[in-house]
């Protein structure tokens, strides 16, 4: 089964390519394309959400087995950052690589400037952040996460695109946030933000772009820089959320973005506890507590915020649970396979993709009604990108 099946993706990538040639088929558009990772293979997968077909694989992207992606301002190149620091410039249309490099020793991820020309990963080792051409993928700028006397460098998290040709991160080991200004790429302005708490684990850009906040994993609360306002420094927020209360062990870190912004509340995965924190994003005050079936990982917000979708840890990985914020409750589980590990939304939100690694495959539900509307095969599929992102600040 899965050699037919390879044989039809084979198929498709060939009318693929002959319509992107000239050969007579009408030229198609990007906007309705993304990628999913498929992690165990070192391969993306390049997919349409209208069809929801796969139309091809690209192979030879090496260790994905944490593995992110950005696109271009055109949507047609996925820039994806794999945990061998691979930097892998795919053109989806005509499904190849187009450019690779290995740019680290073990990286994570990775942002597109404000004017889609620079392309920055973020490392663990060696730590630090580099930018690139995102034509070339040639080095520009070299930024070491140094800190202390400057003898030791910390793993960097939480990477984000900000307004002004910027980019924001954490440093996990040293407890800070940085700024780097890449108006002139050579030379970047870094701002440094210290002392903000302990083990910054992830990081988020809201929508406006104005603010920026960094998980801590070390201690509970939550890292907040005002980026119109910098001056004012860092400040903590919801500083022992979980005081009195033991902590448990946890299994998965989990993730923050843009996604779990919803209207004018912010929805945040708890670090070690079965909830979801509701922030008022104009206070950055605690509003609600909603308690969901396990640890969460991705706390993802439908596009017009009506609802946000919730994926957790082992052993829980099998399910899918779906807020609704008007309700601020728990109004469905999902089941949609094993080891549930990416959640994406189409551009206007009326299905979510979800990666099932352990049953090798992504399945799609409809938003209104959670009907499953397809199936697809995928080796060990983790995480689902699509070219909508492009458009939007902090993906």
């Amino acid at each position: 089964m899965r050699r037919l099946a390879r044989a039809a993706l084979a198929l498709a990538a060939g009318a693929l390519l002959a319509g992107c040639a000239g050969s007579g088929a009408a030229p198609r558009g990007t906007g309705d394309l993304g990628v999913v990772i498929e992690r165990a293979a070192g391969r993306v997968q390049v997919i349409d959400t209208t069809r929801r077909q796969v139309l091809a694989t690209v192979p030879g992207l090496g260790d994905l087995s944490h593995a992110s992606a950005v696109f271009s301002r055109d949507g047609r190149y996925a820039y994806v950052f794999g945990r061998d620091g691979g930097l892998t410039k795919v053109d989806i249309l005509l499904a190849r690589i187009d450019k690779r490099i290995v740019q680290a020793g073990n990286s994570i991820g990775g942002a597109i400037s404000q004017d889609g020309r620079l392309v920055a990963a973020q490392n663990y080792e060696p730590g630090g952040v580099k930018v690139f051409d995102a034509d070339t993928l040639e080095l520009l700028a070299d930024i070491p996460a140094s800190y202390g006397d400057g003898s030791r460098r910390s793993k960097v998290v939480g990477l984000a695109d900000a307004p002004g040709q910027r980019f924001v991160f954490s440093l996990f080991d040293a407890g800070e946030i940085w700024v780097a200004d890449l108006t002139h790429p050579r030379q970047p302005v870094v701002t440094k933000f210290r002392d903000i708490g302990a083990q910054p684990y992830d990081g988020l850009v809201t929508p406006d772009g104005r603010h920026y906040l960094a998980g801590l994993f070390g201690e509970d609360g939550v890292a907040l820089v005002d980026l119109w306002r910098p001056e004012q420094g860092a400040r903590k927020i919801l500083a022992g959320y979980g005081r009195g209360q033991e902590k448990l062990p946890v299994f998965k870190m989990p993730h923050l973005r843009g996604w779990a912004v919803a209207g004018r509340q912010a929805y945040l995965p708890a670090v070690g506890r079965h909830e979801v924190l509701v922030v008022d994003t104009a206070t950055w005050q605690e509003t609600a507590r909603i308690k969901v079936a396990g640890q969460p990982v991705f706390v993802i917000a439908r596009p017009d915020g009506r609802q946000v979708w919730v994926n957790f840890a082992f052993p829980d990985n099998g399910r899918v649970q779906v807020i609704d914020t008007l309700e601020q409750k728990v109004v469905k589980t999902l089941e949609p396979g094993r080891a549930v590990l990416h959640l994406e939304f189409t551009p206007r939100g009326e299905a979510v993709w979800m990666s099932s690694r352990d049953d090798h495959r992504v399945v799609v539900h409809d938003t209104a009604t959670f009907a499953r509307l397809a199936e697809l095969p995928a080796d060990s599929p983790s995480g689902i990108f699509f070219t909508s992102r492009a458009a939007r600040t902090g993906f």
